[in-house]
């Protein structure tokens, strides 16, 4: 094992969209695969026909790539173990179901939902739990029960499956690289059914584990619900004879809700309104489903939040990079305790991400917003430059246009409790002869200015909290934002001292 590929794989089910959760899975795969130098591969299990919904599988791929994880085999990659979707990998399976049969590890079971009913029914009764096992087994209608002129005759007809046959309380010793040493008596156990004749299909049980050994998978890496699934899995591997060769395991905490109580759902998403998928998801019902790429979030910030819930490199430092992230990805760094959820954080995250992000950038989607959706044209120059006079304010692109309106549109309102604050009668008349020493002003440059007024404003006596807090409402229409002689500068004299006018016109002092 210790010189064995890296081989981890990433196994949804087309069931719907993807949650965050199963991207972090995904994630952590990657992070292992690429800091080993390995392989990591994507896999649809879609054996499950009934919870098919169309659009999911192109939806898996689609987020991964929104994420960066790039997959080296799968479905649009290829790869040497071919095909990667399980319903195209039908034709395999029942050939080692059979296998487990005849090795006396598995037996056919011909009883119909009815009859399981009536079983369950009949345990209650005595209160107990029905549990299709050893203690059943023998009175059920099954191969081990019949002769096998019955049980040739029944396999004949279509509706039987394939049950793994659990051996009678036996202790299974596990290890899990997260977990540490599990054992489980397989009392606690049942026959899991394997195979189903009815749309010849594998279970997932059979599915995953022939499927691990046929890509030669080293690492199984996923949630903490496949836990109690394990045991079976162990006990699987040892029926094909293939313990040397069976993957390490590793099984993720859940995410938990923002409480901090139970895993995080779509219904927590709705209630607090955020997005628990990472793209926006259309149901073929019709239901839309919001997502972090249309809520505004890079996908490296989104990848950077969704890295640190579980996983912890140790030390102060929070922004990754996926190279830094490869870099110092271990699963003995992951933690076995749930990871608790704060869109809040999340919310942070995106926030650092932008601030990196270039003022040319940034300006290229205001001046896209400012064209569609207020009609005005500007150059990507004067764009980036108003964005970064606001840039540390804004989370999202689409706080951009809103935090930088006022630069582009005199304001036509204003602030009501800033003018009843700082619109007196006195505040007018000190913005009036501040207007004149603006107009006569040789400079308008954000540092002359500045210099130039706080030494105007000494020298007359007057407040500058005051004196500053009326020119805002001027300019910006509130008593709040950005440095205010950067603000002057962007605007340029003529533009400064219109709206000084318009406000003084307009505003009565109070």
């Amino acid at each position: 094992m210790e010189n064995r590929e890296v081989r981890v794989r990433f196994a949804p089910s087309p069931t719907g969209a993807l949650h965050i959760g199963g991207v972090r899975t995904a994630l952590y795969n990657y992070l292992f695969a690429r800091h080993h130098g390995g392989k990591f591969l994507l896999r649809i299990e879609d054996t499950d026909s009934h919870r098919f919904v169309p659009g999911a599988e192109q939806y898996i791929f689609d987020s991964l790539k929104w994420c960066g994880i790039s997959v080296d085999e799968g479905i649009e990659e290829g790869g040497p173990h071919a095909p990667y979707r399980q319903s195209e990998r039908k034709e395999i399976y029942f050939k080692y179901a059979k296998q487990l049969v005849d090795s006396g590890n598995a037996y056919y079971a011909f009883d119909s939902a009815e009859d399981l009913e009536k079983a369950r029914k009949d345990a209650e009764s005595r209160k107990e739990i029905f549990a299709y096992g050893p203690a059943t087994r023998m009175s059920l209608c099954n191969s081990l029960a019949l002769s096998q002129e019955e049980t040739a005759k029944r396999l004949q007809e279509k509706g039987w499956t394939i049950r793994f046959k659990m051996p009678e309380n036996e202790d299974v010793e596990m290890d899990d690289i997260i977990r540490g040493h599990i054992k489980v008596n397989t009392s606690t156990l049942d026959d899991k059914v394997l195979y189903k004749s009815a749309d010849e299909l594998p279970t997932y049980h059979l599915a995953n584990i022939v499927d691990d050994h046929l890509m030669e998978i080293s690492h199984v890496i996923r949630g903490e619900e496949w836990i109690p699934s394990l045991p079976l899995h162990y006990l699987l591997y040892r029926a094909f004879g293939w313990s040397d060769t069976q993957p390490q395991f590793a099984h993720l905490p859940l995410l938990l809700k923002p409480q901090g109580q139970g895993k995080l759902s779509k219904r927590d998403g709705d209630k607090f309104g955020f997005p628990v998928f990472p793209l926006q998801w259309n149901s073929p019902d019709g239901e839309v489903a919001m997502g972090y790429r249309e809520e505004g979030y890079f996908p490296e910030a989104f990848v950077n939040m969704l890295a640190l819930l579980g996983w912890n490199p140790g030390g102060e430092q929070e922004i990754f990079s996926m190279d830094e992230l490869i870099s110092l990805f271990s699963l003995e760094k992951v933690s076995k305790a749930g990871a608790r959820f704060s869109f809040e954080k999340a919310k942070w995250f995106n926030t650092q991400y932008l601030r990196t992000k270039s003022d040319e950038f940034l300006g290229e989607i205001l001046k896209k917003m400012l064209s569609e959706k207020k009609g005005i044209e500007v150059t990507l120059e004067r764009a980036a430059k108003a964005v970064s006079l606001i840039k540390e304010r804004a989370t999202f692109p689409s706080d951009l246009l809103p935090l930088t309106i006022y630069l582009f549109e005199a304001p036509t309102e204003y602030d009501a409790k800033s003018v009843s604050k700082s619109w007196k009668a006195e505040d007018v008349e000190n913005l009036k002869r501040l207007a004149d020493f603006f107009a006569a002003a040789p400079s308008f440059g954000k540092e002359q200015n500045s210099a130039a007024t706080h030494e105007w404003l000494t020298e007359n006596n007057l407040s500058m909290g005051r004196v500053m807090n009326a020119l805002r409402i001027a300019i910006l229409g509130a008593a709040q934002g950005p440095d205010i002689f950067a603000i002057c500068e962007f605007l340029g004299k003529e533009e400064t001292l219109s709206r000084i006018a318009r406000a003084i016109d307009t505003i009565p002092a109070n």
